[in-house]
């Protein structure tokens, strides 16, 4: 279900391997949230560590292509403000976009919010709840 107009918007943290065109479509697509990109940030280089102390510390949900965001021996038992991992091939600005379409036809914010959110090629999977497991 998507967003309904009025809303608060999400905080978003994009990881560096998010491509600038995929920051600046998601900007347009999602214009009610606050979303920055790791390399605006200065962050460029970071460790996944750092970038995920960054995120949580300014209360954003993090989009990134990086597996290590998602298994659960990292971060366990932390708690976040939501991850969006991206597991599309090829990591193109086309198919991210479209992976990323999908998500906001199906999930609405709320229940992107604390969750562990795997965006697959054909599949979207939902682990809700305010810890990566």
């Amino acid at each position: 279900m998507p967003e309904s107009a009025g809303s608060s918007g999400l905080r978003a943290l994009l990881d560096e391997n998010v491509p600038l065109p995929v920051v600046r479509w998601l900007r347009i697509r999602q214009p009610h949230w606050e979303i920055s990109h790791v390399p605006e940030l200065g962050l460029r280089g970071c460790s996944d560590a750092a970038v995920f102390e960054w995120a949580q510390d300014n209360g954003c949900a993090i989009v990134t292509y990086d597996r290590e965001f998602g298994p659960p021996s990292n971060f366990e038992g932390r708690q976040h403000h939501g991850i969006i991992r991206l597991r599309v091939w090829p990591t193109t600005v086309e198919e991210t976009t479209h992976a990323l379409s999908r998500l906001f036809g199906q999930m609405n914010q709320s229940e992107l919010e604390d969750s562990l959110v795997i965006v697959g090629q054909n599949s979207i999977r939902v682990r809700p709840g305010n810890q990566v497991c």
